[in-house]
């Protein structure tokens, strides 16, 4: 299944975050396992699929050995960075028809959802997959068509930054619990790390267990 899952053609795209106001500090540098999460995710999102690259600032992330791509609206949220990365894929990979765009602040991730996540898309006709789960819509642990980026761009520039709200402007498909629970025992699958007592928290169990 991992040679399946390679030879996907797909991109990857991890999103570094913007200024991080609730969490007080770049939870991109952040560590797990004396690992930045940047890394982490980089890393993860690498035994999924061979194109990986980072929606940030070459400047400030070029030690992770992962090409980074400037946001295009920096500051703007992550809507901005998805369409970035849309927009490198249609430039630089037309090849590619998906992409997968993580936030990189999703510690509890796993290898088998992501190469799940994107065999779903590759066989969509929709230009967005992505979970629903009991927090409400994921789309920041998501598949995104390299065709969806007009539609979403324009909603952006009408002033949208919500990214469930410019989704409402594209094709859509909803992995529910039925699809996603089996790659979840622990219930902690999208967790994200909003705050510093989140990132505490993450890191506590992650290195009792020695991932």
């Amino acid at each position: 299944m991992t040679d399946k899952r390679s030879e996907l053609e797909l991109s990857g795209y991890v999103l570094a975050g913007g200024a991080s106001s609730r969490f007080g500090q770049d939870k991109a540098l952040v560590e797990i396992g004396a690992t930045p999460m940047l890394a982490r995710m980089s890393k993860l999102l690498k035994r999924v699929m061979k194109s990986v690259q980072l929606i940030g600032s070459p400047e400030k992330y070029s030690q992770f050995g992962v090409e980074a791509i400037p946001d295009r609206w920096p500051g703007e949220g992550p809507l901005g960075g998805i369409i970035t990365a849309l927009l490198n894929t249609a430039k630089n990979n037309p090849q590619h028809e998906w992409n997968l765009i993580l936030s990189c602040d999703m510690p509890f991730l796993s290898v088998e959802w992501l190469g799940y996540l994107a065999e779903r898309a590759t066989k969509s006709s929709a230009q967005a997959v992505y979970p629903q789960s009991a927090h409400g819509p994921e789309p920041l642990c998501a598949c995104y068509r390299t065709d969806a980026r007009p539609a979403l761009q324009q909603a952006f520039e009408r002033g949208v930054r919500k990214v469930t709200e410019a989704l409402k402007h594209v094709r859509t498909e909803v992995l529910d619990e039925a699809d996603w629970k089996r790659f979840d025992s622990a219930g902690r699958l999208f967790w994200n790390m909003n705050t510093p007592a989140d990132y505490e928290e993450a890191r506590r169990i992650l290195e009792a267990e020695q991932i």
